[in-house]
């Protein structure tokens, strides 16, 4: 029987733990969002790295018109960099045929978090069918919540039970074993399903309301990004699998 796993944080998980399992990486404010979008617009790859030093020290390496350099820290853009944490600023014009230099505040330490696992993937709710198709014949998935400055939030584990409801189906047809936080996400996601059939909203619609009230959306919202939650709330738009290989340190596309 393929298990799921879901983790609110990646202090709930040790990295050990994860070894040998496909983990699914959320930051869906805005890391996860913003990788994905990138290599839709035609990154050569994305390099995540946990300090922005360490960003910096690397784009040394590089003739500095050749990268790009993106990030945030609390969400507003570092000083020196290119492009911030949104996901509406990378566009074709902006990263492609570039690598991208990329550092977070939670997103990027979340993914060093899954260095262990057999393979480590980007998802959100852009490329949500899509992770979900990649990972639908393992028989070991963990999702991996980024969470916001180490505290649980709502918008990634709403994109987890996105993820969940996509990869189980509606009457789990594939026998998927899922743990407390699969199963709390997925009620979650699915009762914003239900709240927006009852609004006559669409899914994203309600999802983008529902990251209001979430400390993420919050926090977008109080820095005046709130045109991100309606940008990262887009269902399926992207079909494109973000995959860390911890060896060179690059995401590419599967």
């Amino acid at each position: 029987m393929p298990k799921l796993q879901v983790h609110f944080l990646p202090s709930h998980v040790p990295a050990e733990d994860l070894a040998g399992s496909v983990v699914i990486v959320i930051d869906m404010l805005r890391a996860s969002s913003t990788i994905c979008q990138a290599l839709a617009s035609g990154a050569t790859c994305v390099m995540p790295f946990l300090e922005i030093d360490d960003a910096r020290s690397a784009a040394e390496q590089f003739d500095r018109a050749a990268i790009v350099l993106g990030g945030e820290r609390h969400g507003r853009i570092i000083d020196g960099f290119d492009l911030g944490n949104s996901p509406l600023e990378y566009s074709p014009v902006a990263v492609a045929g570039r690598p991208l230099l990329f550092t977070t505040t939670n997103g990027t330490r979340a993914l060093h978090h899954a260095r262990m696992a057999r393979r480590t993937l980007v998802g959100c709710a852009l490329n949500r069918q899509a992770i979900a198709d990649a990972a639908a014949a393992e028989p070991r998935v963990d999702i991996l919540c980024a969470g916001t400055d180490g505290a649980i939030t709502g918008e990634d584990i709403l994109a987890a039970g996105a993820i969940a409801d996509a990869l189980v189906g509606d009457a789990n047809a594939a026998g998927w074993e899922l743990n407390a936080e699969a199963q709390s996400a997925l009620d979650q996601w699915r009762s914003l399903l239900a709240l927006a059939a009852a609004t006559g909203r669409t899914p994203s619609d309600q999802f983008a309301v529902a990251m209001e009230q979430t400390p993420g959306g919050s926090n977008l919202l109080e820095i005046g990004h709130g045109i991100d939650l309606p940008a990262c709330a887009e269902l399926d738009i992207l079909p494109i699998v973000p995959e860390l290989n911890h060896k060179t340190g690059e995401i590419r596309p599967a």
